[in-house]
C-alpha cells in the first residue's frame, strides 16, 4: 500500500523509512549547509528527510550576542518544522545518529526507525575541542550552541552578583576576572562583549562592587589575534581591545584550567569565569562512515565532496575537510558551508537527469568579517578593507542579510539599535532549572541556575 501523495513516507514493516518511487536524500544537520540542500532540492522531485539533535537552525555567528546579554535565544534560532512547513516533500525528524550502514544505505537512529537513502548529506558541523584536555570542560565551557550562550550568560551575571555579596577581597576580584581562551573572532567577540557589559552597562548598577574595575583578560597562544586577517587589522584589533579595558596577552598558552582560574606562563591568573573560544572538533561523522579524517575529526572529501568511495554520501561544512581546485582548505565559515550545499543540492539534481558530468566544488571567499565591541569591527573583502564604525555597519548589516526571514531580521536590528543606541540589555535574566550542562565546576552550578 502506496503512502498518500501528500505524504511521500512511509514506514514498513522491517521499521525502514522509505519514500514510494521517489529518490531517498537524507540530510543531517540542520545548520547553514543542511539547510541549503534542502531549500535547493525544492522542486527537484526528491524525497527529503532532515534530521538534527535540535529542533532549531542556529545562527551561530550571533551566539556570542546571547552570550553577553545583548539578544534573546529566540532571536537567533528558529523552529526548523516552521521553516518547511509548506513543504510536503520534507519530513523534519528530531533525533540523533548512531550509526550509517554505508551496505544498506541506512541512517540508524539512537531511537526509531532506520532511515534508508538513495543519497546522504552528512552537515554536523563542529564542537569544542580542548587540545586533549576534556578535564577542563566544567570550567571552560564553549560557545556552539544555544546551552552554550545560556550557560556562559549565566555565569557571566553571577559572577556579578556573587561579587556584589563577597566580603573577601581576593575573591571579590577573582569573581570579576573573565579569562578568554583563544583569540580568533569568537574570542575577540566574547572580550569585547564582556568588557562592555561590565565597563558601561552595569556601570551604575551595583552599590558595593564597582564594576569599572572588571579584568577581562583574552590569551592567545598564538603572536596576534585574528590570525586570518592581515597584520594591520590584527594589531588595531588588539589597541580597540585594550581601550576597552581588556588585558591582551599572546605567545603565552594555557596549560591548565580548574575552578581556581587558568595557568599561563608558569602563573596563576584567578578568575572565577573561564571561557573556551580556542579550538573546534569535527562531530563523529568520520566514525559513523568509516572514513579517513584529519586530525580536527573531520571527513577528508572528495572534489565533488563525496566521501571516496561512497558517491551516494556527501559531507559539507565543518564537518568536511575539503579542499578547493586551487589547493587550498575550504574554511569552516558560514558562507562556505552554504555554498557547499548549493554546489550538492545542483549535483544531486544533475544526477537526477542523468548527467555523469561533475565539476569540482569551487569555494568563492566572500571575505572576513569580526566585530570587537561597539561600532567598532574589522572587515577583510580583499580590496575592501575597513575597520572601525563604517566596517560595524557592514558587519551588522551582512549579518541581518544571513537571518532567516524578514521579521527576523526587522526584529534584530530593532534589538540591536535599542541596545547599542541605548546602551540597554534586556536579556540579563536569570531563572533556575535543574541541569546545567557542564558537570558541577562551581557550587551555583550545582543548584542550576540558569538564563533564558
Amino acid at each position: 500500500m502506496t503512502a498518500p501523495a501528500s505524504s511521500p513516507m512511509r514506514e514498513t514493516a522491517s521499521g525502514l523509512e522509505t519514500a514510494s518511487g521517489r529518490h531517498r536524500v537524507v540530510v543531517v544537520g540542520a545548520g547553514f549547509g543542511g539547510l541549503e540542500v534542502v531549500q535547493r532540492l525544492a522542486g527537484s522531485g526528491v524525497a527529503v528527510t532532515l534530521v538534527d539533535r535540535r529542533n532549531h537552525h542556529l545562527f551561530q555567528p550571533l551566539l556570542y550576542q546571547v552570550a553577553g546579554a545583548s539578544l534573546s535565544p529566540s532571536d537567533i534560532a528558529w523552529p526548523i518544522r516552521a521553516l518547511f512547513r509548506k513543504r510536503r516533500d520534507v519530513r523534519t525528524l528530531l533525533g540523533e545518529v548512531r550509526h550509517v550502514d554505508t551496505d544498506e544505505r541506512h541512517v540508524l537512529l539512537e531511537d526509531g526507525p532506520a532511515l534508508a537513502y538513495d543519497t546522504l548529506v552528512i552537515a554536523t558541523g563542529a564542537t569544542h575541542s580542548y587540545f586533549g584536555h576534556d578535564e577542563w570542560e566544567p570550567f571552560a565551557p564553549g560557545l556552539k550552541s544555544l546551552e552554550d550562550a545560556t550557560t556562559i550568560r549565566r555565569r557571566v551575571l553571577l559572577a556579578f552578583e556573587e561579587a556584589e555579596r563577597e566580603t573577601d577581597t581576593a575573591r571579590r576580584a577573582a569573581l570579576q576576572t573573565f579569562v578568554i581562551i583563544g583569540g580568533g573572532p569568537s574570542g575577540v567577540e566574547l572580550a569585547g562583549t564582556i568588557a562592555e557589559l561590565a565597563h558601561r552597562t552595569l556601570a551604575h548598577d551595583f552599590r558595593i562592587i564597582d564594576p569599572d574595575a572588571t579584568r577581562v583578560v583574552l590569551i592567545e597562544a598564538g603572536q596576534r589575534l585574528l590570525s586570518v586577517f592581515p597584520e594591520d587589522m590584527s594589531a588595531y584589533t588588539r589597541q580597540a581591545l585594550e581601550k576597552l579595558g581588556v588585558e591582551v596577552r599572546l605567545g603565552m598558552p594555557v596549560t591548565d584550567c580548574s575552578s581556581d582560574g587558568v595557568i599561563v606562563d608558569g602563573a596563576l591568573v584567578p578568575a572565577q569565569t573561564i571561557l573556551w573560544a580556542a579550538g573546534v572538533q569535527a562531530s563523529p561523522a568520520a566514525r559513523w562512515l568509516n572514513a579517513e579524517a584529519d586530525r580536527a575529526g573531520r571527513v577528508i572529501v572528495g572534489p565533488d565532496l563525496t566521501v571516496p568511495g561512497q558517491r551516494d554520501i556527501f559531507v559539507i561544512g565543518d564537518t568536511a575537510a575539503a579542499t578547493g581546485p586551487d589547493g587550498k582548505p575550504v574554511p569552516g565559515l558560514a558562507p562556505a558551508a552554504k555554498q557547499a550545499g548549493q554546489y550538492v543540492a545542483r549535483l544531486i539534481r544533475q544526477r537526477m537527469r542523468g548527467s555523469k558530468t561533475t565539476t569540482p566544488f569551487r569555494y568563492r571567499h566572500q571575505g572576513n568579517l569580526a566585530t570587537i565591541g561597539s561600532r567598532l569591527a574589522v572587515v577583510d573583502m580583499g580590496r575592501i578593507r575597513l575597520r572601525g564604525t563604517l566596517a560595524w555597519w557592514m558587519w551588522k548589516l551582512i549579518h541581518i542579510y544571513f537571518l532567516i526571514g524578514v521579521q527576523n531580521r526587522l526584529s534584530v536590528a530593532l534589538s540591536w539599535l535599542w541596545t547599542h543606541g541605548m546602551g540597554y540589555r534586556g536579556s540579563r535574566l536569570i531563572t533556575y532549572n535543574n541541569y546545567d550542562g557542564y558537570g558541577a565546576a562551581k557550587k551555583n552550578d550545582k543548584e542550576g541556575p540558569s538564563v533564558e
